[in-house]
């Protein structure tokens, strides 16, 4: 059934499972993160996910370091981003509502073609600088500065989501020639010696069999999630799939209710419909710039 799927069909599935994957892995984390402490919780997934993505990377031959100075530079400059996000999101994941942090994440696609206009000198017409507008005040409706919900975890994750679009525009430099694997085992090592490195001083605490299958679940998810996403990218037009990326909200509005509780405000509600909105047309505009060069 699968073989009688076109390239984009193809795609379309695999972006919903990664969004699918990453947010069940977000609400792990969440779980685990009521006993077992940050720095704890970012070793151990670390081990897991070095350790699986070593043995896959090197089961597909993508495992290799032969590139050169400059992609070395980026290679490193990303492994230093993705520590300092793994700090800041999962420091946010622990504190805010499902829901509230994953429609702030929805930012990135704005945030990233922003820069990209700004620093890399990428061409954004009126269109889409009105669409990453639109979506600038979808999320203050989600943050409320000011509010009472306002706080050092809001804060965070708007660091994250800075953050996240300084690694992908770094991501975006790197020549073809660098394996994907490669980057994303570099990147998951990174981010165990970053959680080590919180734990110095620190005590062990002693972590339950339910947490235990927790952690090895996020590892699991995490990867998958990984593998999706880079092959989403291989098998289909990204232009055609990558709308399906805000299916992860859909999840994680479900997943904050049934697991946690939790319900979005109303006005958190609408910030993420405009930000999702506003992510939708720029996706679209992009495609039918591109078209027409």
């Amino acid at each position: 059934m699968i073989d009688r799927l076109n390239p984009n069909q193809k795609g379309a599935l695999l972006m919903l499972g990664s969004m699918a994957f990453f947010t069940f892995n977000d609400t792990l984390v969440k779980l685990v993160g009521a006993t077992v402490p940050l720095w704890q919780i970012v070793t151990i997934r670390g081990i897991m996910a070095s350790l699986l993505l070593l043995v896959l990377a090197r089961a597909m031959g993508a495992l290799r370091f032969d590139f050169g100075r400059r992609d070395w530079a980026l290679v490193l400059a990303r492994c230093a981003t993705e520590m300092a996000v793994t700090y800041f999101f999962l420091s946010a994941l622990l504190q805010m509502p499902l829901a509230n942090i994953t429609a702030v994440l929805q930012m990135l696609p704005l945030t990233v073609t922003l820069c990209a206009a700004l620093f890399l000198g990428e061409t954004v017409g009126w269109r889409r600088s009105l669409a990453i507008a639109l979506g600038f005040v979808g999320m203050l409706l989600i943050v409320r500065p000011g509010g009472a919900d306002f706080g050092p975890a809001t804060i965070y994750a708007l660091i994250a989501v800075a953050l996240l679009t300084v690694r992908d525009l770094v991501t975006r430099q790197m020549s073809p020639a660098v394996p994907s694997l490669t980057v994303t085992f570099l990147s998951a090592f990174a981010v165990l010696l970053f959680g080590l490195g919180l734990g110095l001083g620190e005590s062990w605490q002693p972590v339950g069999g339910r947490e235990w299958l927790w952690l090895c679940g996020t590892a699991v998810l995490i990867l998958l999630a990984y593998l999706c996403a880079v092959m989403t990218i291989r098998v289909g037009d990204v232009s055609a799939v990558a709308p399906l990326r805000y299916t992860g909200l859909v999840w994680a509005l479900l997943l904050g209710w049934v697991v946690f509780g939790e319900f979005p405000s109303g006005l958190t509600l609408l910030g993420a419909g405009l930000v999702v909105a506003a992510g939708l047309f720029t996706l679209l505009r992009e495609r039918q710039v591109a078209e027409n060069t």
